[in-house]
């Protein structure tokens, strides 16, 4: 029922089938709760990969991946996996500009000057009630705010984001915002931006414009019919020119900021020590230990809130010796999730990424998504399969995790 034309840059690794009979073995242990996805694979464009880590004797990880149906080639929608990357370049950035004065924490002030743009001066949600990098960084890692990702979008500018993934070896693109329904041409266009200390200018940005064009090398449509303006369109919803982020970069991204020792110089980010502490900080904390914003007054951001894998749907408290680095997306139908999970008390780390279509009916547009009854539902029984695992698994050293026993706002 769903159609897929795949594009993307001949320099894709493709399809992976390394190690697949143990993802493959694992999940027919659980037919009840995997044989949709089993028999039904390509048709839900199910994607995984585990990875484990295992410590030498100087505590240096060494990574092993196994995948299940991964195809770089293949388009998912990537909907909030998008704004990892886009906190570490802003960051990045900030590092580049290098003026005093101007960090993370600089009040951060955007003006709107071309269509489709939008201004800001203020944000009741911080604690001195500016906007800033920093306070967008937060609102994005614990509650995957949308707003804050187009913030540091128009502060990068879209032409800079592109540039330098590539530059990087990242096979990712990011076009446009989020949340906001724009032409490419204004996508193109990002407000400009003013960084202010105490009445002073400290940094004065204008509007950034992408002139030059990115154009994908075939078309990506998906489904059998979309609604616009409520009315059911009967042809295959386009995605051409909607960002693109593979689940191999996805950990790929995961790892340079967790284990920037383990990947290529190249992929590193430029950002301070300072800064990854802060961004790993936030990727692990929980709503309830978050003053600002004050999601711990919230009961709409539960602990498992943006945790898909292990815990799904589940609003329980998760257990002190549990900790989750990582950032899900989801729309359209999709849901995905990108962690590197830690339990402190059994000694046990791993990376597992994973996506799944949940728009059965190839209809796009129209809410009727199965989050609650497939996805969810998925990601918690995988996460708990590979968890189990895990537990059992024998080491050749016990590995010391202290490096992500982290201090929270409260």
């Amino acid at each position: 029922m769903l159609i897929s034309v795949g594009w993307m840059a001949t320099s894709c690794a493709g399809r992976l089938t390394e190690n697949e009979l143990l993802l493959t073995s694992m999940m027919k242990r659980y037919p009840a709760k995997f044989k949709k996805v089993l028999t039904q694979r390509d048709t839900l464009d199910v994607q995984i990969i585990y990875t484990q880590i295992n410590r030498d004797q100087h505590n240096v990880p060494v990574f092993r991946s196994f995948y299940y149906n991964v195809d770089s080639t293949k388009y998912f929608y990537p909907a909030s996996t998008v704004k990892l990357p886009m906190v570490l370049l802003a960051l990045e950035k900030l590092n580049r500009l290098d003026i005093r004065g101007v960090n993370k924490f600089t009040p951060m002030f955007h003006d709107s000057t071309y269509s489709g743009q939008l201004s800001v001066e203020k944000d009741s949600t911080s604690e001195n009630g500016f906007p800033s990098v920093a306070h967008y960084t937060k609102k994005i890692l614990v509650a995957s705010d949308n707003d804050a990702f187009n913030r540091l979008y128009e502060f990068v500018g879209q032409k800079e984001t592109n540039y330098e993934l590539k530059r990087k070896g990242y096979n990712i693109r990011i076009l446009h915002r989020l949340e906001r329904p724009l032409k490419p041409d204004e996508n193109r266009h990002t407000e400009a931006v003013r960084f202010i200390s105490r009445d002073s200018l400290l940094l004065g940005q204008p509007m950034l414009v992408n002139n030059d064009s990115i154009k994908p090398s075939r078309r990506v449509f998906k489904g059998i019919g979309y609604y616009k303006n409520d009315q059911l369109i009967k042809m295959p919803f386009d995605f051409t020119y909607k960002n693109f982020y593979p689940l191999q970069e996805q950990q790929e991204i995961l790892k340079a900021i967790l284990f920037p020792g383990k990947v290529d110089s190249k992929k590193k980010f430029n950002i301070t020590e300072a800064d990854r502490k802060f961004v790993m900080q936030y990727m692990s904390q929980w709503p309830r230990e978050t003053k600002f914003p004050a999601y711990y007054k919230d009961q709409t951001y539960f602990d498992s809130f943006g945790k898909f894998l292990i815990y799904g749907e589940n609003r329980k408290r998760i257990p002190p010796n549990i900790r989750i680095f990582n950032k899900v997306g989801d729309a359209y139908g999709y849901l995905i999730d990108n962690i590197y999970f830690v339990d402190f008390k059994n000694n046990v780390e791993f990376i597992l990424s994973a996506v799944i279509n949940t728009n059965t009916d190839g209809i796009y547009n129209d809410s009727k998504y199965e989050y609650l009854s497939l996805g969810f539902p998925f990601m918690r029984n995988l996460g708990q399969a590979v968890y189990k695992y895990e537990l059992k698994r024998k080491r050749p050293n016990k590995p010391d995790l202290s490096e992500f026993k982290l201090k929270y706002d409260q």
